[in-house]
């Protein structure tokens, strides 16, 4: 007959735990409404052990956010085989899979706001803290469209561009979390669309870019994401 050991946890791996286990629970609830007794509960450790691997709510909710905008940075990465369109359509559907399942904490990361009651000094730290990280995220995206397009030095306008289309995929899914009240899968073709659209847009006014969205288009089907908004467009104009 043997007897189970409970096996004990080195420091950074308890500690990883509970970012893990505040992430699940970030997920189903904001995160001020989370406690560090929840925390401790889920854990199944006690409350105590908790503050002695975090110093207070603050400190383990910005580990968590640290992890959640890598991992949603992470999302952007896409291998640079075939049209742009079907790979932009893949990019937004696992942002869309982040941004379905870790709904609350996706706002608080994106939204920047402290979610436990702080000083001011420590507010105006938290605030700069959850800004970095996000600056991270947008960065990171940005990065990975530009390779896409194979363009290492941008000229300006397709960097307004790109920024702006990041911009408008965190307000839609910001907006979409109020209710989903628009099918995600519609979201994500249209922001990929609004991408081809943004393009054609600058380029109409940009020679440099009508150069690049020229190729760009050249390889794209006529029944993916961009061949599919022109045959929309021209019906629409018809």
């Amino acid at each position: 007959m043997t007897t189970g050991v409970r096996r004990r946890m080195g420091v950074e791996e308890r500690r990883q735990q509970l970012i893990g286990v505040a992430l699940e629970l970030f997920a189903r609830r904001s995160p001020d409404e989370v406690s560090i007794d929840d925390i401790a509960a889920a854990a199944g450790i006690s409350r105590p052990l908790v503050y002695h691997y975090f110093p207070g709510k603050l400190s383990l909710y910005e580990a968590a956010l640290k992890r959640a905008s890598e991992d949603l940075a992470g999302r952007f990465a896409e291998p640079h085989e075939g049209p742009l369109g079907a790979r932009l359509l893949r990019v937004m559907r696992r942002y869309f899979d982040f941004v379905d399942k870790h709904g609350p904490g996706f706002s608080a990361l994106m939204r920047g706001g402290p979610a436990v009651p702080v000083g001011a000094a420590h507010s105006i730290s938290h605030v700069s803290t959850t800004n970095a990280l996000i600056d991270s995220v947008r960065q990171a995206a940005y990065e990975q469209i530009l390779s896409h397009l194979t363009i290492a030095d941008p000229p300006a306008r397709l960097e307004l561009v790109v920024r702006s289309w990041i911009s408008l995929a965190e307000s839609t899914a910001l907006i979409w979390l109020d209710g989903r009240r628009i099918p995600r899968e519609e979201l994500e073709v249209q922001l990929v669309q609004n991408f081809a659209a943004l393009m054609a847009v600058s380029a109409a006014n940009d020679e440099e870019l009508r150069k690049l969205l020229g190729p760009m288009l050249g390889d794209e089907p006529a029944d993916g994401p961009f061949g599919n908004l022109v045959t929309r467009l021209i019906a629409l104009a018809s």
